[in-house]
């Protein structure tokens, strides 16, 4: 097991922007989109790379294929400097960028897959081994002579990750690789995705607003906010860290009372028949489930995830919070000294 496969250190990136200050006059500020960030990804891992909007996540991608230079730190990907050697690391990666295709538009898929193949000089039996298992898994046969433009969103997307894949590389990086997609598309990626890591022990970087991706693909998960690492460690320790909760909306045959549901469950909200009844993130809703099951008449119900925009929030103000006392200890300490 390489550890350092995938080895960031001290990563800062720094854009310049340029602001209307008056009518002949402009002002420059800069914007620090990743803040001195550190991690390690070893061959083989699947690792969610979360955040909020604007956070930093797809400046760190564009980074780690050398889309971007860092403006400061160290960034190696499989021993190679993405910004310096992009060409020869193209042939060891591969990007899907969930709201951008890299297929040609008005090309049927197939002659994308072509273009492709000869672009990364892909040997012809490796190429048409890989396109009859790819096409397979992602069920793409009947789409391959159909343009680009007219595929749906999740059919595009499994053509998109189709061609990431095609040159076998040991890297995958995946932008929400999953939005818009409908419940059946993205059950269909995400198996896809199992299969490969178990398989070829592709190494596979995912960013997503979606928690049932990380849930379902990655052991993992990294949380950056305004720039900054907040967390790096199993899922269930970062429901933990932001007191996150699921919430499972129950729908009896009649109104009832409030549910009485053991603890630490509570109902939140009851409208009519439909109750709301929110438990720790952290914990498994199959005991929940029964005990209603068991005791209550029972039409439907669903298990809702946790926003992780509002748990990545709480856990930047627990943070700032924690800081600030601390420099506030700080100077405590001074003045008696």
């Amino acid at each position: 097991m390489d550890e350092g496969f995938i080895d960031v250190k001290g990563v800062e990136k720094v854009f310049e922007v340029r602001k209307k200050a008056g009518f002949l006059k402009r002002e420059r500020r800069q914007v620090r989109a990743v803040d001195s960030i550190s991690f390690r990804v070893a061959r083989g891992e699947m690792v969610g790379y979360i955040g909020p909007n604007g956070a930093g996540k797809s400046t760190t991608i564009k980074m780690l294929t050398g889309i971007l230079t860092p403006s400061g730190g160290r960034l190696r990907v499989a021993g190679i400097d993405p910004s310096r050697e992009r060409t020869r690391l193209a042939h060891r990666i591969g990007v899907v960028f969930g709201q951008r295709t890299t297929l040609w538009w008005d090309l049927p898929l197939i002659d994308s897959y072509k273009l492709m193949h000869r672009m990364y000089r892909i040997p012809d039996g490796r190429y048409r081994e890989n396109l009859d298992r790819l096409v397979e898994l992602l069920d793409l046969s009947e789409l391959l002579d159909v343009p680009v433009r007219q595929l749906s969103l999740g059919q595009r997307m499994r053509g998109d990750i189709a061609a990431a894949l095609l040159h076998d590389p040991e890297v995958l990086y995946l932008d929400e690789p999953t939005i818009g997609l409908d419940v059946i598309s993205k059950a269909k990626v995400r198996e896809f995705l199992r299969e490969l890591n178990a398989e070829r022990g592709t190494t596979v970087l995912l960013t997503t607003h979606d928690l049932q991706d990380i849930e379902q693909l990655c052991s993992r998960v990294m949380v950056i906010d305004h720039g900054r690492m907040m967390y790096d460690g199993p899922l269930a320790g970062l429901h933990e860290a932001g007191e996150s909760e699921r919430t499972l909306v129950v729908d009896l045959e009649r109104e009832l009372p409030p549910i009485e549901a053991p603890a630490p469950a509570r109902v939140v909200r009851v409208e009519g028949p439909r109750q709301w009844l929110a438990f720790p993130a952290s914990e498994s809703a199959a005991p929940l489930v029964a005990r209603i099951a068991a005791e209550y008449p029972l039409v439907d119900l669903s298990v809702r995830e946790p926003d992780i925009e509002a748990v990545i929030a709480k856990m930047y103000v627990e943070q700032t919070e924690k800081t600030a006392n601390a420099g506030n200890a700080g100077n405590a300490g001074k003045a008696v000294s």
